[in-house]
């Protein structure tokens, strides 16, 4: 377990360090060239915030793989082998729902926004993965089409789009983003693979991808009505202000805050423990010991989530807000400073990113070493880095967010319909990935910073800087298709490829595309 512990520790600190040093380099410069860097306050709660994030991050990493994974992996194998349909679907439902009430990165973006209490966000958004988790598994057993059911409901969203309020729109898409995060891929990858291995058809590969990326526009629809139904008019915004607090004080914030967490993670947990206790006594029957095992594994996801959400409320959204304030409060050519600093924080940002490691990983594999891990970083590394050059855009110029997201997902579902199924799958699936823990806790407040400082508006702020997370999820849909256009081309050369082992050895024909078939 300790090995495990330091591996675990390494990963979270790879995640986290990048921002920290790059944040620490600019307050440094801040120093020297304006003599009004970060207040020492803010600057020690900040460093503790992301010692803080990176031990959360691991208790919470290794809880995840020892209960939630397994978890997900027992509820969705029994799903899968199941015949009762009924079950399945109030089964997937409560999954959906419960699982993403648990998620950190949700529960961050929550407190963020104005005008709407936390616990409705997190519900609301919750039905809305619940119900599109059913979705996705309905349409995995009538082996519908990924392409064409993505092109029918986010045709839906821009329909339900044009009637909600503008101030709804950003955030709606931001919480698309953050919801498929390290608690609900568990299940809903157990669930969508167990269901394609069982099928056992011919699509069952590329149909055991892409229920995440289904379940991912139940958030946004979801929040979309929310919004027909709210009134933004008056809402206030607050922004972190000069903390300069010295010695114990910078200390006892985060021993002040701590209760809050627990009590918010113990009721998060809770639905997920209640349900897989009933399932357990119902259908499962696992033995004793898997029990401990899994119960051991929730102790330390309970931990982690509580440090993590302390140290990221305490230490680093106040630190984000104020670093985009006063940097956007710089005296000159200060938009043109703003946008090229945010383009620099989200190319090393995805880079740190676990996740993504995997992803490149697992595609690299899948296509046998034809697309590279060095190409998949590179190409997410520059997308996510123009996305939130973007989003900085869009914070000093006040640009919708409507021009940039019809664009892009009118490139996305373009693609999906030329590319290899499999490619679209990954694509939709990971858009997610990219948008990390440190999107939403660091970028996201320092967008926020930037723009008040600018317009002194807390309207602005929901319509312009909210947004950044949902650029950040589009960017793989195109950069990881992109990459499956040139997996084509590449097998298309390769394809009846021919290979003369000896002048004397009869030539043998190959078919590059049927050979990954048979591997994967």
């Amino acid at each position: 377990m300790k090995k495990k512990l330091l591996d675990k520790f390494k990963e979270s600190s790879s995640s986290v360090l990048p921002l920290m040093l790059l944040v620490i380099g600019l307050n440094f410069i801040m120093l020297i060239f304006s003599g009004s860097g970060m207040p020492w306050g803010m600057f020690f709660q900040f460093l503790i915030g992301g010692v803080l994030l990176m031990i959360g991050m691991t208790f919470f990493s290794i809880g995840a793989d020892v209960s939630m994974i397994p978890m997900g992996d027992h509820v969705g194998a029994y799903l899968a082998k199941t015949r009762k349909y009924v079950l399945l679907i109030v089964c997937c439902f409560l999954i959906g729902t419960l699982v993403t009430i648990a998620e950190p990165d949700l529960a961050v973006l929550a407190t963020q926004f104005p005008g709407v209490p936390d616990r409705n966000i997190i519900l609301i958004v919750a039905v809305g993965v619940g119900i599109f988790l059913a979705i996705g598994v309905l349409r995995i057993i009538r082996n519908l089409s990924l392409p064409l059911t993505l092109t029918v409901f986010y045709a839906i969203v821009l329909i339900v789009a044009l009637f909600a309020p503008p101030k709804f729109l950003a955030v709606a898409f931001d919480s698309g983003g953050v919801t498929t995060g390290p608690i609900t891929v568990p299940f809903i990858m157990a669930i969508g693979m167990g269901l394609a291995a069982v099928r056992s058809s011919k699509t069952s590969k590329d149909d055991s991808f892409g229920t995440v990326a289904v379940c991912s526009i139940g958030p946004i629809i979801a929040m979309l009505l929310l919004g027909l139904f709210t009134d933004m008019d008056g809402v206030s915004i607050e922004v972190a202000e000069a903390y300069n607090a010295e010695g114990s004080a910078v200390i006892l914030d985060f021993f002040r805050a701590l209760p809050t967490y627990i009590k918010d993670v113990a009721i998060a947990l809770l639905p997920i423990i209640v349900f897989f206790t009933v399932f357990q006594l119902l259908f499962l029957h696992l033995r004793a010991k898997s029990l401990a095992r899994i119960g051991v594994g929730l102790i330390y996801t309970f931990i982690g989530l509580t440090i993590f959400l302390t140290g990221v409320n305490v230490g680093f959204l106040p630190a984000g807000s104020f670093l985009g304030s006063a940097i956007a409060a710089l005296p000159g050519a200060r938009h043109l400073v703003l946008i090229p600093i945010g383009m620099i924080m989200g190319y090393y940002v995805v880079k740190a990113e676990p996740a993504v490691k995997v992803l490149n990983t697992q595609v690299e594999e899948l296509t046998v070493g034809i697309v590279t891990k060095k190409a998949m970083m590179t190409m997410l590394s520059a997308g996510v880095a123009v996305s939130i050059g973007i989003a900085m855009l869009r914070v000093v110029t006040g640009v919708q967010l409507w021009y940039f997201l019809l664009g892009g997902y009118a490139i996305s579902l373009g693609l999906s319909f030329i590319v290899p199924k499999m490619f679209t799958a990954i694509a939709f699936d990971s858009g997610g990935v990219a948008s990390g823990a440190m999107t939403a806790t660091f970028l996201l407040p320092f967008a926020k910073g930037a723009c008040m400082e600018l317009t002194h508006s807390a309207e602005s702020i929901v319509t312009d800087a909210f947004g950044l997370v949902a650029l950040v999820a589009m960017t793989p849909l195109i950069t990881i298709q992109l990459l499956g256009l040139s997996y084509l081309f590449k097998t298309r050369k390769l394809n009846s490829g021919r290979i003369e082992i000896d002048d004397s050895v009869t030539v043998i024909e190959f078919d590059l595309e049927e050979l990954l078939d048979e591997q994967n």
